[in-house]
């Protein structure tokens, strides 16, 4: 039988999950054991998830589950080191040079086991079959206009916060905007036609922001890309990969620009692909931007979980795209998940 284990999320801000109540119940009606760990921050309660029919598990406690149990979480695994000794389902980012992710390959390498990355779940195209994206580039655009209202008001933006729903962070950005008495500044968004652009664009028109949307046709002569320079706010919604222009040069924020915020919501900043070079880490909730130039002010916005800012829309739109790919767990060896293994060794053949 599928054991599926659902650990909760050790990483601070994370209130999401990628299967709801729902999908537990489809899971077990099809033949599976679905085990849940409890967790007091996850966005979606636990006795929900018993009521579907799910073992509930103490939170933390996925290292001792039986050795056939699949982990399935989201974020980032403790960093302790130790050898990983389940099959795991998460977010690795582990596979584009990033220095955490061959620490994390080499404690597969130490279990024995594989890591089924959620980035990697792809269809027979190389198209994901899920995504967080739509939900990053509506929160990644809001942070963006709030760092722009707090560069206005002469500071510079302070921590942020999860939402109970989209429309109170709307609020709080509406007012935050309106409060600076400014007309609303230009942003062009590289990526738009994808989820992440998609999202973006759709907050920022809903904000009153005039947004110029591009994507691989406007950017495919490599650069420079003089326009990024021209607009107040800049949306990064490409993935770091080889071959990716630089959108942002390391030598490109002197006088003379407009741009003032950097929202890089694909967030690879430890990537030799990064295609934004005057930033070198990601920003977090309690620091959501750093300062790249002084003359004038230009902040890079790169928070690396921005969906968990709407905790509950991300989780469901996440979910319901996942589930028919979580039916398949029981053929690990084909499809999307065989893709996934072998992505993975692949890469663990390099450490």
């Amino acid at each position: 039988m599928t054991h599926l284990w659902v650990r909760a999320e050790s990483r601070e801000n994370e209130d999401r999950v990628g299967i709801t109540p729902k999908g537990v119940a489809a899971l077990i009606a099809a033949g599976m054991r679905v085990t849940v760990e409890d967790s007091p921050r996850r966005v979606i309660p636990t006795q929900d998830y018993a009521g579907a029919g799910a073992e509930i598990a103490p939170e933390g406690s996925w290292p001792a589950a039986p050795d056939d149990a699949i982990v399935f979480g989201l974020k980032e695994l403790p960093e302790d080191g130790s050898p990983l000794r389940h099959r795991h389902i998460m977010f690795g980012h582990a596979f584009k040079g990033q220095s955490a992710g061959r620490v994390l390959l080499r404690r597969f390498k130490a279990g024995g086991r594989a890591l089924y990355d959620l980035e990697y779940l792809l269809d027979e195209n190389g198209r994901r079959l899920a995504a967080f994206g739509y939900w990053a580039g509506y929160a990644g655009a809001a942070v963006s206009l709030m760092a722009w209202a707090a560069q206005q008001r002469g500071g510079i933006c302070g921590p942020v916060h999860a939402y109970a729903a989209k429309d109170e962070m709307i609020g709080d950005l509406r007012a935050r905007l309106d409060a600076t008495g400014l007309p609303r500044p230009r942003a062009i968004v590289i990526g738009a036609k994808g989820r992440v652009g998609t999202g973006a664009s759709d907050l920022l028109t809903g904000m009153g922001v005039s947004v110029t949307r591009w994507d691989i046709e406007e950017t495919a002569h490599g650069g420079p890309f003089p326009e990024v320079l021209a607009h107040e706010i800049f949306i990064n919604a490409i993935l770091a990969r080889p071959g990716a222009p630089v959108f942002v040069a390391e030598g490109a924020v002197g006088s003379g620009r407009a741009l003032r915020v950097i929202g890089d919501i694909a967030c690879d900043p430890d990537s030799e692909f990064s295609p934004i070079k005057v930033y070198d880490r990601a920003t977090s909730w309690d620091k959501p931007v750093l300062r790249a130039a002084d003359t004038p002010e230009l902040d890079v916005m790169a928070i690396d979980n921005l969906p968990s800012m709407l905790p509950r829309e991300s989780s469901e739109d996440y979910a319901a795209q996942l589930l028919p790919v979580l039916e398949l767990l029981d053929r690990l060896d084909a499809g999307p998940w065989g893709r996934a293994e072998a992505i993975f060794r692949e890469y663990l053949n390099e450490v």
